[in-house]
């Protein structure tokens, strides 16, 4: 018993930890993609990140995955790793930080339904619950993003698909932590998606000798901190728990990101964000609540009297 609570306090640390360096992703995202383009920027930053996360496999030396687990963590490494990466810069060029966030985490919601179906996770009702409150924050954040009222549709397009990027990523995720360890698949997705950043190298080596040593140390960041950590720390804490409520846990991304945009980059929130953000973190603990255990055994109960009949 006391077991199972550590497990899930070490889970939860890890799933916090992620929340607060992907949050902080989008605001160094917004503010070194004003030096390098949406490619590079990606390529860069995977590199960083795999050179670290290479380091820390060798060291433990876990096995490499195969056959079916490799094609799983290959797929969502180029998916998630390269595509979203790289649409989530281009997006960025378009897009406030917190409005950029804002977008992306339409993807938890995506996450939930469909893990809800493939990996049976169901539809616990306070995921459910979480999961309307947290949406509801997220589209008053949308439409109150803009004082001005204006709204860059490119942008918008290319955030929508990288939440789609991020849904489909998680997705096969969870599938190959069922036989690897989160380090091992955060390490070999990084590199597929370094590999598939490839075409970007060129460009990269020409852009970085203009770049200042404060945008490289936020690229570095960025391969450190939001990749090699936070995408480790996902993994460890996805591993642990469903999918649905692990990516419920991560709508409260938008809301620190309007914050720490606010503050690094001076993009002042609205009232509606800051109302937005409320609800997001509000629904995020609703998410992350477990039925009380009476109510789990009438329903064991219930449930067995029904299959006896």
């Amino acid at each position: 018993m006391f077991g199972d609570v550590t497990a899930q306090h070490r889970a939860t640390a890890a799933a916090v930890v992620t929340v607060i360096l992907w949050a902080s992703a989008f605001v160094v995202i917004r503010a070194v993609g004003q030096v390098l383009a949406p490619g590079p920027l990606a390529f860069v930053r995977l590199l960083v990140g795999s050179l670290a996360l290479g380091t820390l496999a060798l060291r433990y030396r876990a096995p490499l995955p195969r056959g079916r687990a490799l094609a799983l963590v290959i797929g969502y490494g180029v998916v998630w790793f390269a595509g979203y990466t790289v649409l989530l810069n281009w997006a960025e060029q378009h897009l406030d930080a917190g409005t950029a966030a804002l977008l992306v985490n339409v993807a938890p919601i995506l996450v939930a339904l469909a893990a809800g179906v493939v990996f049976h996770d169901g539809f616990p009702r306070p995921v459910v619950a979480g999961l309307l409150v947290a949406f509801t924050g997220v589209v008053i954040i949308t439409i109150g993003s803009d004082g001005r009222g204006v709204v860059d549709s490119l942008g918008v397009v290319l955030g929508l698909i990288t939440a789609v990027l991020y849904a489909a990523g998680v997705l096969m995720q969870k599938a190959a932590l069922r036989s690897v360890d989160a380090l091992t698949a955060t390490w070999v997705g990084c590199t597929a998606g370094l590999i598939a950043t490839l075409p970007f190298a060129p460009q990269a080596l020409s852009q970085l000798p203009d770049a200042s040593a404060g945008a490289i140390a936020g690229v570095v960041f960025l391969g450190l901190g939001p990749t090699a950590v936070a995408f480790t720390t996902w993994a460890y804490a996805l591993a642990r728990t469903d999918a649905g409520r692990m990516a419920a846990t991560t709508l409260s991304v938008p809301a620190l990101a309007v914050l720490l945009s606010w503050v690094a980059l001076g993009e002042v929130p609205t009232a509606p964000g800051l109302l937005g953000g409320a609800l997001c973190l509000t629904g995020v603990a609703i998410s992350r609540r477990r039925p009380h255990p009476a109510h789990l055994a009438a329903t064991t109960v219930g449930a067995d009297s029904a299959a006896s009949r």
